[in-house]
């Protein structure tokens, strides 16, 4: 059940983002005067299909994993002599452009209006309040301490822990200096020191563990939220509403501490103490074996923890107007195209390691754990990669849209087209090194399970 629904969220996240993409180059093509022979989501064999007036084929096929636009085009068939004005490549290089360049754009414009959404609905975030620092760490030489709330990174206002991990990405690898606005107990004031070059982590790219930053989590006590009612949690005794105090005669701390418990006893028994209703009590719990993804035996008993409560003091709630939330978006965009264009960057000169780029699996991980999480995530998390699908788009790559918009710009400036010569060639080193590179993403993926 976990794979079907991470395939599903795989193929709608993909599925959404590439049929927008190919709606802006089709968007843009008609009102270029270009014929569209078909526009597609998904690819294959049609399932269902229909045809407009302008002769346009409309088709939705067996493989939702995104989806094209066909164009009428010389080079790929003849054109009937009285069709000819509207084969995209009897179009001038500026409207070709324009074509090419829509895709991208419209991923950039689904991520604004994404993030407008987000702005005017609101969120509720957790304020970035250090829990813990690593010794020795980047976070430790920078200054940082428990309890210090961070309100800044190198002048640029955060609120949540991702602002933060966003800011942190942007200066990884460097040796440069880092200011962080902090706060602690009423008073206010900056901290600084050199970052030395400091990496994230290849096997969990986690940009605040990396830097040394444990975010700070209200205690969660082991009591008892849900049961299943087939779980051997249940079949024991337990009861919502029971605290686990011991286990095995064992004092608790805290609920992991009891996972931690279970998942490493399976069908072996566990002796529980627990407090209900003001008396204390013993049962015997024999968790189930339930074997993960990545082949590991875990123990697992059907119940789930009790919901808690952030401090109010905490929380911060973030919404704005119709008008204000504008700029914002823009702003949300821009700092996403400027941290993609970064990462890039710093892989292609050695700051960031490529074993953090990613491929089908991790973006089918994080899209079904984003989908589970609620709606503001699952859209924000569709934003940055619709942001990521368009800077990728524009590098200037052949086969890439961005490659087809350098053919034409040439074209433009020396009066006559790239030889077909010259784009075979460049044809065939763009799709060498995208197919290297997917190939080398999907490793990685690979690795990480």
């Amino acid at each position: 059940m976990q794979i079907i629904q991470t395939v599903l969220a795989l193929a709608l996240t993909l599925g959404i983002l590439v049929t927008l993409h190919e709606f802006g180059h089709f968007w843009v093509a008609r009102r270029c005067g270009v014929k569209v022979l078909r526009f597609s989501v998904g690819f294959g064999k049609p399932l269902i299909s229909w045809h407009d007036r302008q002769g346009t084929e409309y088709a939705i096929a067996a493989i939702p994993l995104g989806g094209y636009v066909k164009m009428l085009d010389e080079r790929e068939g003849p054109v009937p002599e009285e069709l000819r004005d509207q084969a995209f490549n009897a179009k001038p290089p500026s409207r070709r452009i324009a074509i090419a360049a829509a895709g991208p754009i419209a991923n950039f414009l689904f991520a604004i209006a994404a993030y407008w959404l987000i702005s005017v609905v609101g969120v509720t975030t957790v304020a970035p309040v250090v829990g813990e620092v690593a010794p020795e760490s980047v976070a430790q030489r920078v200054g940082l301490e428990e309890g210090m709330e961070i309100h800044a990174v190198d002048g640029h206002q955060v609120t949540s822990w991702r602002d933060v991990s966003m800011r942190l990405l942007e200066r990884a690898g460097e040796q440069g200096q880092i200011a962080l606005d902090v706060s602690r107990d009423g008073s206010r004031g900056t901290v600084t020191g050199s970052l030395g070059g400091w990496r994230l982590n290849e096997d969990t790219p986690d940009p605040l563990n990396s830097f040394g930053i444990a975010p700070w989590r209200p205690e969660v006590p082991a009591v008892i939220g849900q049961v299943s009612e087939d779980g051997r949690a249940k079949a024991a005794g337990l009861k919502p509403g029971d605290r686990v105090v011991a286990v095995n005669g064992e004092p608790l701390q805290d609920w992991f501490a009891l996972v931690e418990h279970v998942r490493t006893s399976p069908e072996q028994p566990l002796d529980l103490t627990i407090e209900r209703n003001g008396q204390t009590r013993q049962l015997t719990v024999r968790p189930a074996l339930k074997t993960t993804e990545n082949g590991e035996d875990i123990g697992f008993v059907g119940a789930g923890v009790a919901s808690i409560s952030w401090p109010d003091e905490l929380l911060r709630e973030v919404r704005y107007g119709p008008l204000e939330a504008i700029p914002n978006a823009v702003s949300e965009t821009w700092a996403d195209t400027r941290l993609t264009l970064v990462a890039i960057k710093k892989m292609l000169t050695g700051l960031l390691s490529p074993t953090n780029l990613s491929g089908p699996i991790t973006i089918a991980r994080v899209a079904e754990a984003s989908v589970s999480s609620g709606f503001e995530d699952f859209v924000r998390f569709l934003a940055y990669l619709s942001v990521s699908l368009g800077v990728l788009n524009l590098l200037p790559v052949p086969v890439l849209d961005g490659g087809h918009i350098v053919y034409y710009v040439i074209e433009a400036i020396r009066r006559k087209p790239v030889s077909e010569q010259a784009q075979a060639l460049g044809l065939r080193i763009g799709m060498a090194l995208i197919l290297t590179l997917m190939a080398f993403a999907l490793y990685n993926d690979l690795m990480r399970l």
